[in-house]
């Protein structure tokens, strides 16, 4: 080999380290970012990638950069890598780096926000419900206890993240701390600056950190401190200039940017489908971008909320499953005339790549599949309750039961003759966060949170008394993050406390993936009730092999199921509750289908399934229900595009 030659060799493989480093810093004197010496904007889109199974992060990812993207933000939730204390799951869905390295590969780079709180409209707003086994901790604080969490946790994500880091060669470029700080009660600095030394300490002093407030002065006062560039969120139809200006009362140099700008809003059970006008957001981002500022699009896409992942808001609001947000990608990842009108405002700004935006996914209608009941909760009580009962005189939390997700079966007895309808309450608000209620096996009532405390019972004295308690979500934003799970405080028979009560923790994930659920013979012909008890329905269709292109997304559709859970192929879809809306479908990834088997579907009804009256079934379409028309019942104390204090 020739000198020449193997001096081009060499140029090649370490030419980088022989120029200029990579390198992204806060520009104060020019008031801009600088990549690798030159003034850089990031026009950037949020995607969760908890929120979105794994096989199409790719998917979604490219028509992020072909919409002329150049960034992604996303979150990193802690309880979705910490399930259980030092027992940490980073594969499959939860493979953050396979993740960053697919941005990098597509060509975008990455605002990365680790928390340890992220909000999200996610479980506990990311913190694991774990740390409840303090019941006093003070979350978001300085407190010792949630301080040696967070350090051990950022001991194991931080340095995982670290070669991600965009001056090492990959595409990390910021780094949040903490998240709307200035939103909370606790205002503590000092718990801020431990954050900043401590991931200074396994990041390193060149990556910029970063926080993120809503647009007002009152927020900024407690949510940013020195060595944390701050920056804001506002949404659109807010006044740019104004909102701007109070972060430059935190920063008066450096980059202007809006870190969530919002492309739809949050919904709730029981309130109308947030739309936002395609109109009203390009006109804003517009605004933004001709002031020469950066911008996150919160959210590009929303996704699901698989399994038991939605948080809730207070006065409790819990979020359904679906997290679609109205965003320019829909749940499923479609395009929308929402992200072409923010690619037409893009383009204005910057040249956008060329070539084909990946297709909308296809969807198949697999039809209707006939559901067959199996047992009830109480029937399969032996093959639901891996852990045995707990006895004790007074309830337990789902805390105090090591249990975070999902449902607990509460059991006493009846201590006297009841023969008139006689209240059975919770007198302090203590059911967290539905419960539902039989007496000797026959459904009597629901109890929930906030709405209904008290239902009448009759029975002899020694009757069984059952309470399924579900838990709905976790509150994610606001001082009321401490949510326990469960009954937390005591029952009431008339002005008596109940006591005495066995207590069951319910693995029903285990259960329907283990195909532990038996079928059940029904005696006596089905008698139509206001109120059934839980109970889990079975079914299954096939999708023939060989046919090109399937298995394809879909979505279920329960029509006349009240409320409930439903699972395929042992896959948590999340909750249906198309009696309270507005969503009515849940979107089913084709990624759980499978061609060489049938494919089973799994329901836990809560309140009646229409098979209580008849033959019953579920349906598969082609077309998402999430905007059914609903009776507001839940008070929104978050106003749109608004970060209230709640305090």
């Amino acid at each position: 080999m020739s000198l020449l030659r193997f001096g081009c060799v060499l140029l090649l493989l370490f030419g980088h380290s022989l120029g200029v480093p990579r390198s992204f810093s806060v520009d104060y004197k020019n008031d801009c970012f600088q990549k690798d010496g030159k003034e850089f904007r990031y026009i950037s889109g949020s995607i969760h990638y908890s929120r979105i199974p794994r096989v199409y992060w790719k998917d979604r990812l490219l028509k992020m950069y072909m919409a002329g993207l150049n960034a992604i933000q996303t979150y990193i939730p802690w309880n979705y890598h910490e399930e259980s204390p030092g027992r940490y799951n980073f594969s499959g869905d939860r493979d953050v780096e396979y993740f960053l390295k697919l941005a990098q590969d597509i060509g975008l780079v990455v605002i990365l926000r680790p928390g340890p709180y992220i909000c999200a409209e996610w479980d506990m707003g990311g913190l694991p419900a774990w740390l409840l086994n303090k019941k006093d901790i003070v979350l978001r604080s300085s407190d010792p206890d949630y301080i040696a969490a967070v350090d051990k946790w950022m001991g194991k994500l931080l340095p995982i993240l670290k070669p991600y880091l965009y001056q090492n060669g990959g595409p990390i470029i910021t780094v949040q701390v903490e998240n709307e700080y200035g939103s909370y009660f606790a205002c503590d600095y000092n718990y801020l600056r431990h954050l900043s030394k401590l991931f200074r300490s396994h990041l390193g002093d060149e990556v910029v950190l970063f926080t993120t407030d809503g647009a007002g002065l009152g927020y900024l006062k407690c949510g940013s401190i020195q060595d944390l560039y701050a920056t804001v969120d506002f949404g659109p139809g807010a006044n740019v200039t104004a909102a701007f200006d109070a972060q430059r009362h935190a920063e008066p140099h450096g980059p202007l940017v809006n870190s969530e700008f919002y492309t739809g809003w949050l919904d709730h059970w029981g309130s109308h489908h947030s739309v936002v006008s395609s109109t009203i957001v390009a006109k804003s981002l517009n605004e933004i971008l001709a002031v020469g500022a950066n911008v996150n699009l919160y959210m590009f896409i929303g996704g699901t909320n698989f399994g038991y992942w939605n948080g809730a808001n207070a006065p409790y609001g819990p979020q359904p499953t679906s997290y679609d947000y109205d965003a320019p990608l829909t749940e499923a990842g479609d395009l929308t005339e929402k992200y072409f009108a923010i690619r037409e405002v893009i383009k204005m700004y910057r040249k956008i790549p060329e070539g084909p935006i990946p297709p909308t996914t296809p969807k198949y209608a697999y039809g209707t599949v006939v559901m067959e009941k199996l047992q009830t909760i109480s029937d399969a009580l032996e093959k639901l309750s891996f852990s045995g009962p707990v006895k004790s005189i007074y309830p337990q939390t789902f805390t105090e039961l090591n249990q975070a997700f999902g449902y607990v079966l509460y059991r006493t007895a009846l201590p006297v003759d009841c023969s008139t309808p006689t209240p059975l309450s919770s007198p302090l608000n203590g059911v967290h966060d539905r419960a539902y209620v039989s007496v000797d096996g026959v459904a009597v009532g629901i109890l929930e949170r906030n709405k209904a405390i008290t239902v009448n019972v009759t029975g002899k004295a020694g009757s069984q008394v059952d309470i399924l308690v579900e838990n709905m979500g976790r509150i994610n934003y606001g001082r009321e993050i401490n949510d326990f799970k469960g009954l937390v405080s005591n029952l009431t028979l008339g002005k008596d406390t109940l006591l005495g009560w066995t207590m069951y923790s319910l693995s029903i994930d285990e259960a329907v993936s283990q195909g532990l659920l038996g079928e059940l013979k029904p005696t006596d012909a089905p008698q139509p009730a206001a109120l059934s008890l839980p109970a889990f329905y079975e079914g299954s269709f096939i999708i023939p092999d060989g046919i090109p292109d399937l298995p394809q997304d879909t979505y279920i559709k329960l029509p006349k199921w009240r409320k409930g859970q439903v699972w395929i192929n042992g896959f948590n879809l999340g909750r249906y509750w198309p009696s309270r809306g507005p969503q009515v479908t849940v979107f089913v990834p084709a990624n759980i289908l499978s061609t060489a088997a049938p494919n089973n579907v799994t329901v836990l009804e809560l309140e009646g399934a229409p098979c209580d009256s008849g033959p019953c079934s579920v349906e598969f379409t082609t077309t998402p229900i999430l905007n059914a028309t609903v009776q507001s019942d839940y008070k929104q104390h978050r106003r749109l595009f608004a970060k209230d204090d709640l305090f």
